[in-house]
């Protein structure tokens, strides 16, 4: 797969970014000890990852999309978990890659929120879709990924086709969370780089007519000042 401009190897973003979580992070709820404790059948066996008793469990007739009390399903489990020996048997027996559970997160925007490149690319590669709208803000996988700076995970869901301008319902885009929900350091500038080079647009503004050059001007962010002072017009 070739590589977009500014979607370039992890090594050019060694500083880690110390991200203001939002409720749109916290929103996520992985299933605790006790909740996974108290799990049976296929919801068991997919926070282990026991890929054969899976199997079992899916020939015997076991529901693929049951929920537990958050509305995870299987695949949401499995994926909170990192069990990928558990979603490749999920898909494989048609499980819904794309549900959302009770917060209305789907199993890539879990992904996303984790920066868990492999399981989201596992999970793109399967067919699941990443361009879904989620949460309670109206939001994308990608919107969730440039708020944390996740760089790698914008860059896969940017070649996957998310859409690139989606403004959720605090009228925010992708290129307006990176900015004004992130540090301004090193992995967020990534952010808006590989956003800025895949074609966003640069031009729309947050609910108050702010663009996002003058929002990073009023932060002092001056590497993304420039990165926006060099792509406009």
């Amino acid at each position: 797969m070739k590589l977009l401009p500014g979607c370039g190897l992890r090594s050019m973003c060694l500083a880690l970014a110390v991200v203001v979580l939002t409720p749109a992070a916290l929103a996520q709820v992985p299933p605790s000890a006790t909740e996974a404790a108290a799990y049976r059948g296929l919801l068991a066996k997919a926070y282990r990852g026991d890929v054969p008793g899976l199997e079992q469990a899916i020939a015997a007739g076991a529901a693929l999309n049951a929920r537990d009390s958050h509305g995870r399903t299987a695949l949401h489990i499995a994926t909170f978990a990192r069990q990928h020996g558990a979603i490749r048997a999920l898909a494989r027996a048609g499980a819904d890659l794309n549900l959302l559970e009770n917060d209305r997160y789907d199993a890539v925007t879990i992904a996303a929120v984790a920066d868990d490149e492999e399981t989201l690319r596992l999970l793109l590669s399967l067919g699941a879709k990443a361009g879904q709208v989620t949460s309670r803000y109206d939001g994308t996988a990608l919107i969730a990924a440039a708020h944390l700076g996740h760089d790698g995970v914008v860059c896969q869901l940017i070649q996957a086709g998310a859409p690139l301008d989606h403004v959720n319902n605090l009228h925010w885009t992708a290129v307006i969370e990176s900015i004004v929900l992130g540090d301004g350091g090193p992995r967020h500038q990534a952010t808006l780089q590989a956003l800025i080079h895949a074609g966003a647009n640069l031009r729309l503004a947050d609910r108050h007519g702010q663009t996002p050059l003058q929002l990073a001007r009023a932060r002092g962010y001056a590497e993304m000042v420039r990165m926006l002072e060099r792509a406009a017009p």
